[in-house]
């Protein structure tokens, strides 16, 4: 029965290269990110002390908190580009980029200016040691600057992948994160400035890829059909409302989801620098999880996405069950490439011998992790796509209320080993939520026997 049903799956060979099309480029592009912050944790955490790895690990949540709620820059974007490709309408598709820049640009803004009180809130809900808070705290002032270009970086990335083009963001990517890694090298080992030259590769690199970014969509959009849009046609009210609308209910969404991993660093920090150090280090096995089977989500997105747009569930349902299948072989292939070098990998990344013996007893989980969070990451990319920003909203929320209500029991019982069981209950529990919304997702895109699609060469412009 599995051979067959395997078989069954397999044979829509379309579907499956139009996956790979996409997700190819994605993952390797995605994988650059946690390879940067792979790259951040080896510098610093082969510096003495390692107060500066916990200062990196926080200041960096800062940043994931603040940018992940933003990211719905990247999500609806990619959504609403997808669903103008799939109408062929290169005016809609123009509007969907500048309607998001000008979000993207007024929120960078507001992040600069409001950077003090921001700094403040965030180190008064972390507890941490002096010497972390205070380095964390250089490191955030300096990044914070890149916020403008960060965000647009964000719309960029997810324009040209609604446009079903996963090379352009391949590039962007490879520039931006090279640029970072060999800054942070030439800062932190070269010239020696610690954790702020961590913060000031991450902030060059950022507008430079917002430069390149924004020449590369200014090509692409000269060769578009459709009509340039007037400044009226911009900031159309009734567009620009709903666009709010969308991006609140990921915002909301977000949140929860960068919340859930807050609370996570804050309450490891309770264990001490060490544990908090070995967290940073394990959370760069989630980070390539996450970044990699994201190429699968971000690939159902601009898929089904199209799909939506025409019209056509037989397509919606083939890119679905392809991202699925493949979003779970690749995990499964993780696991077993964790489980046989997770030691090294440790080895890898820092050279305190108290943070690897913490690391090794508690390396059990991100070994895990991919196969306990593959469906959220496949069912998020579905829902994003189709712009059902309700659903996974409210889903979102029921999965943080879950964690949060065994997260308290398992740290009294299992203390750091009962943090870690307690945020994978919660990415199974986002997979949960949304599976239950999945068949009335479905029956949702137009009738049941349209077969109608682009042709694959169409498909691949």
């Amino acid at each position: 029965m599995l051979l067959t049903w395997l078989a069954r799956q397999f044979s829509d060979r379309d579907s499956h290269r139009q996956v790979w099309r996409l997700a190819g480029p994605i993952i390797l592009s995605n994988l650059t990110v946690p390879l940067l912050g792979a790259v951040d944790t080896a510098v610093v955490g082969h510096l003495p002390n390692p107060a500066y790895l916990g200062a990196v690990a926080i200041g960096a949540l800062v940043f994931s908190y603040v940018y992940w709620g933003f990211g719905f820059l990247r999500m609806g974007t990619t959504g609403l580009a997808a669903q103008a490709w799939g109408r062929d309408s290169g005016t809609e598709m123009r509007l969907v980029f500048l309607r998001g820049s000008v979000i993207a640009l007024a929120l960078g803004g507001g992040l600069v200016a409001l950077q003090v009180p921001i700094i403040a809130m965030a180190f008064s809900v972390l507890d941490a040691s002096d010497a972390v808070e205070t380095s964390a705290a250089a490191y955030v002032a300096i990044r914070i600057w890149g916020a403008p270009a960060a965000l647009m970086n964000y719309v960029v990335l997810g324009w040209f992948l609604g446009l079903q083009d996963a090379r352009t963001p391949l590039v962007l990517q490879i520039f931006i994160n090279g640029v970072n890694i060999i800054l942070d090298i030439v800062f932190v080992l070269g010239l020696g400035w610690g954790v702020e030259g961590v913060a000031a590769a991450t902030l060059i690199a950022e507008v430079s890829g917002a430069l390149l970014g924004g020449y590369l969509v200014w090509r692409r959009m000269r060769h578009l059909g459709g009509k340039s849009p007037n400044f009226a046609a911009v900031f159309q009210a009734q567009a620009f409302k709903a666009l709010v609308a969308l991006n609140a209910d990921i915002l909301i969404r977000t949140l929860c989801l960068t919340t859930a991993f807050a609370i996570f660093t804050a309450q490891g920090a309770r264990f001490g620098d060490v544990v908090l150090a070995a967290n940073a280090v394990l959370l760069n096995f989630l980070n390539f999880t996450a970044y990699g089977l994201d190429g699968f989500a971000h690939a159902a997105e601009a898929l089904v996405g199209g799909a939506k747009g025409r019209r056509d569930r037989q397509a919606f349902r083939a890119a679905a069950n392809a991202t699925f299948l493949w979003g779970t072989i690749i995990a499964a292939l993780t696991t077993a490439v964790f489980w046989l070098s997770g030691v090294a990998i440790v080895n890898l990344l820092t050279s305190i011998p108290d943070v690897r013996e913490a690391s090794y007893v508690y390396l059990v989980w991100p070994v895990l992790m991919p196969i306990l969070s593959v469906w959220c990451f496949m069912l998020d990319g579905v829902f994003l796509g189709a712009t059902r920003s309700t659903a996974l909203r409210n889903a979102m929320i029921v999965s943080l209320a879950g964690y949060l209500a065994i997260l308290w029991p398992m740290m009294m019982q299992w203390g750091n080993h009962g943090l870690w069981a307690a945020i994978s209950a919660f990415m199974i529990l986002r997979a949960l939520t949304l599976w239950v919304a999945y068949p009335g997702l479905l029956r949702s895109v137009g009738p049941a026997d349209q077969s109608g699609r682009r042709s694959t060469a169409t498909a691949s412009k």
